[in-house]
């Protein structure tokens, strides 16, 4: 593989000045934590414009970029149909607060591709998606205990900012400030991939878990797989104990088919959660299940949800013209290729620069570990050199590729990657690995 020289080569002169007036107004100068980059170090960027696969920062700096607004851009940046689809009904209006028939063409999409979701309510984060499927869970059982996994990320509401104690399985424990003790009690904490630690919580409790949720594929302490027989031992277990499974598919949704994961899987949650692609870029997400569960939520039931912007029809547009255009025959096959190529080209990179290191990878979804050990769950995870991927990553940057500012986050392969960016990535690739290879802490 030939040396390529660094590509960031214009003064970032014009993003550290907005950044610094970002940090007068803006908590941190950002609007979500990952973006301060504190975990990689290195300057936050400040990004202009998107185009395809290519992020322009404010100096006009080009970067390759395998974020893709953390996996929804799946169709790249400024996608023509989005982006006509999105004119058009500014024109029209940008929101009713009543409904319209674009949410019911848009619902009609996503319950045809995924059958088992009968109904469906749209909201406007994952946030939101996930903690109303467990207010709903919670209201239908009459039971107050989730179950969650250790490393899984299901958004930033109070029943999710809970960490487990010591032991294979614990009440929840409040690890952010302002989080009731009381309510992250509520939260029984497990290691992922472990149906042992499942079976032992709901004895410790019999009767009352009101569900289970979980990542089908973790993305959020990485990317890890679920391990064989692991999901289908929750539908089982969930089933046998009266408590419901909901299974988060804010990435994943519409990420590796058109349509669920679960499918892929062999599993039928009861509640699913979407977000991210369904919207096109435009915040957009979702929860839904068999009617006979959703129809208790408000008006047909008592559970309450709602929501001013839920439906608003810019997103809707967004969405649906985003789902359209991925049912082109062969798609997901083709960024599964360029993913594989991707990933096989980093292994062998990494072999050659004599670093230990893991790559889980799974359709188009990425993560390296710095690690001897494979990574099955967050503990792993989390003892892999966090020190070196921060290195990793800056020294990706300055050849112009954008990673995950994070140890814990995936990378994205999207339709609009081709075999030029992925030959020019292992390329970046082979001198960062060269670089860092005498680093065994850095």
């Amino acid at each position: 593989m030939g040396a390529t020289e660094p590509r960031l080569k214009r003064d970032r002169k014009r993003s550290r000045e907005i950044f610094e007036r970002a940090e007068k107004v803006l908590v941190g100068g950002v609007n979500s934590p990952v973006r301060a980059f504190r975990s990689v170090g290195g300057e936050p960027l400040i990004i202009e414009r998107g185009s395809g696969a290519y992020l322009y920062d404010a100096d006009g700096n080009e970067l390759l970029d395998y974020v893709c607004s953390w996996g929804a851009m799946i169709l790249g940046h400024a996608n023509p149909a989005i982006r006509a689809a999105i004119a058009d009904q500014a024109q029209r209006g940008t929101s009713f607060g009543v409904t319209t028939e674009l949410e019911v063409e848009l619902a009609t999409l996503i319950t045809q591709a995924i059958p088992f979701i009968e109904k469906i309510r749209f909201v406007s984060s994952g946030t939101e998606a996930t903690m109303s499927a467990v207010r709903l869970a919670r209201g239908v059982t009459k039971r107050d205990f989730i179950l969650k996994f250790e490393g899984c990320y299901h958004g930033h509401a109070d029943s999710f900012l809970s960490q487990a104690g010591s032991g294979l399985a614990t009440l929840g424990i409040a690890e952010c400030p302002g989080v009731p003790q009381a309510l992250a009690a509520l939260t029984l904490n497990v290691p992922y991939n472990d149906l042992h630690a499942v079976e032992r919580v709901f004895a410790q409790h019999k009767e009352k878990i009101a569900a289970v949720i979980v990542e089908p594929i973790a993305a959020n302490m990485g990317v890890v797989p679920p391990a064989t027989g692991f999901l289908k031992g929750l539908r089982e277990i969930t089933r046998r104990e009266g408590a419901l499974l909901i299974v988060d598919e804010v990435i994943t949704g519409f990420r590796l088919r058109y349509g669920s994961v679960q499918d892929t899987l062999g599993i039928e949650a009861d509640l699913t959660t979407l977000g991210k692609i369904i919207g096109g870029g435009v915040p957009v997400a979702a929860y839904g299940g068999r009617a006979e569960l959703m129809d208790n939520v408000a008006p047909l039931g008592s559970v309450y949800q709602a929501g001013t912007l839920a439906g608003n029809p810019l997103a809707m547009r967004a969405g649906i013209a985003a789902l359209k255009q991925l049912t082109k025959p062969g798609l997901y096959d083709e960024m599964a290729r360029l993913a594989e190529l991707l990933v096989s080209g980093l292994r062998t990179e990494l072999r050659d620069a004599g670093i230990a290191a893991q790559i889980n990878a799974i359709g188009s979804l990425s993560t390296i570990f710095f690690s001897a050990e494979p990574i099955g769950n967050y503990t792993a995870a989390k003892r892999s050199d966090t020190k070196r991927y921060a290195r990793f990553f800056r020294e990706m940057l300055d050849r112009g590729i954008f990673l995950a500012p994070s140890q814990f986050e995936a990378a994205f392969v999207s339709v609009v990657h081709t075999s030029a960016d992925i030959d020019r990535t292992l390329a970046a690739a082979h001198d960062a690995f060269q670089v860092i290879s005498g680093d065994s802490a850095v």
